[in-house]
């Protein structure tokens, strides 16, 4: 039996793109997304290059879209279990795990004023903490409460219950599976930031100051751990000599073999941040090629001038144990120079590696774990190949007709 409904796996900025696409052109469409929340790493951005606008100028119009669209329904918290069938006949089951807050929630945060217990907050990458019971972020889109499993007292604390004047708190809901009829499916699960442990010799864990441009987004963001300002974290200190290292863990055969093809234009967007915050401080960027494609190229053409561009990469980045200052050692590749440069903080350009670790044997991989699509199912955005914003739209958009047309041929 031939079905012409659309499974789309991920809320990210291509899923929701993916979902939306297909749902206004006719399509049925099942949104699935482990996260608590729509809009992804999207929503973690403090903004968007080459414009520079707030990730919620475009999140805040798609969510609209999906509450006018009767033609969506979406799962958070929800993850694949099993894919069955073929092209036009799939059965897919799909885990639903515990919000242990329901529909009643209305998002007043009473409960996590009476919460004894603490989590590390995810959305900031580990900055900071929250509540076991949270609100991911004030964007969050459903704006319900979630309550983390792993870090909640259970009914023997119980006070969220008994603070929440609407009955919204369910500390014994179980996970449910379900099964879904589709006839395609778009997978896109989006990307990870590569794991900057990893790369030894850079510091990251060990050295407080060394952050990753994830990382970077967040301090920069005004709903960020600081607010927006741009402090160190080893003391709060503002920051005002700062190094960004590209291509760490990128073009290396003990990491990532390939290049992310966003790295170079996301650290010159975050060159912007330090110098709109203080026009005085020293940035440093120190690169193995800068890679700024196509109408990219007048923005890098315009923030180069501001900041110290150093063709070399990054050998080793030492702390000084008083100050907590870094030392950047780097051979300058134009002039054979040996440099060592002391800064306040050191961001590293991390690269994007496909979030399809946990996707099923039904899907084809590359060498390098992104989808390779198939008849029938179909990958889109930052699980294919890295990409930007901009381009995810496009290439979701693009899987959703794709999508479209399978259910119909079949």
């Amino acid at each position: 039996m031939a079905h012409k409904s659309i499974l789309v796996v991920g809320g990210g900025v291509s899923g929701l793109t993916a979902a939306i696409e297909a749902s206004e052109a006719g399509s049925e469409v099942y949104l699935v997304e482990q996260k608590s929340y729509l809009g992804g790493r999207v929503a973690q951005m403090n903004q968007y290059f080459p414009k520079l606008c707030p990730p919620n100028c475009g999140l805040e119009i798609n969510f609209k879209r999906i509450k006018q669209n009767p033609r969506i329904k979406f799962f958070t918290l929800s993850e694949i279990e099993k894919i069955d069938g073929v092209e036009g006949d799939y059965t897919v089951t799909v885990k639903s795990n515990p919000r242990y807050v329901n529909h009643n929630c209305t998002a007043c945060g009473k409960c996590t004023e009476a919460c004894p217990a603490e989590r590390a907050n995810e959305f900031n990458y580990g900055m900071g903490k929250t509540k076991a019971i949270y609100n991911a972020h004030e964007f969050a889109f459903p704006m319900k409460y979630v309550i983390d499993g792993s870090a909640c007292l259970g009914a023997e604390c119980g006070k969220c219950v008994a603070a929440c004047e609407y009955g919204a708190i369910e500390l014994d809901m179980s996970a449910k599976s379900f099964n879904l009829n589709v006839g395609a499916i778009v997978w896109a699960t989006g990307w990870e930031p590569y794991d900057a442990k990893k790369v030894d010799y850079y510091g990251f864990g060990r050295h407080q100051n060394v952050i990753t441009n994830v990382m970077m987004e967040r301090l920069a963001a005004s709903n960020g751990p600081t607010a927006g300002k741009i402090l160190r974290p080893s003391d709060g200190k503002e920051v005002k000599t700062i190094a960004f290292v590209q291509c760490a863990g990128s073009r290396d055969e003990n990491h990532l073999p390939y290049c992310s093809g966003v790295c170079c234009m996301a650290s010159l967007k975050q060159a912007t941040y330090v110098k709109s915050a203080s026009p005085d401080a020293k940035v440093y960027m120190f690169y193995i090629d800068v890679r700024a494609m196509g109408k990219h190229e007048d923005f890098y053409t315009k923030v180069q001038d501001d900041i110290n561009m150093i063709k070399g990469k990054v050998g080793e980045i030492s702390e000084d144990p008083e100050t907590k200052d870094l030392i950047v050692q780097v051979e300058n590749q134009l002039t054979g120079e040996i440099m060592k440069e002391t800064v306040d903080m050191v961001v590293l350009a991390t690269g994007m590696a496909p979030s399809t670790s946990s996707a099923l044997d039904t899907i084809s991989y590359d060498e390098d774990g992104f989808i390779v699509s198939q008849p029938g199912i179909f990958g889109a955005g930052c699980a294919k190949k890295p990409l930007d914003v901009s381009s995810s739209v496009k290439d979701s958009t693009s899987a959703a007709l794709k999508a479209i047309q399978s259910t119909v041929r079949r």
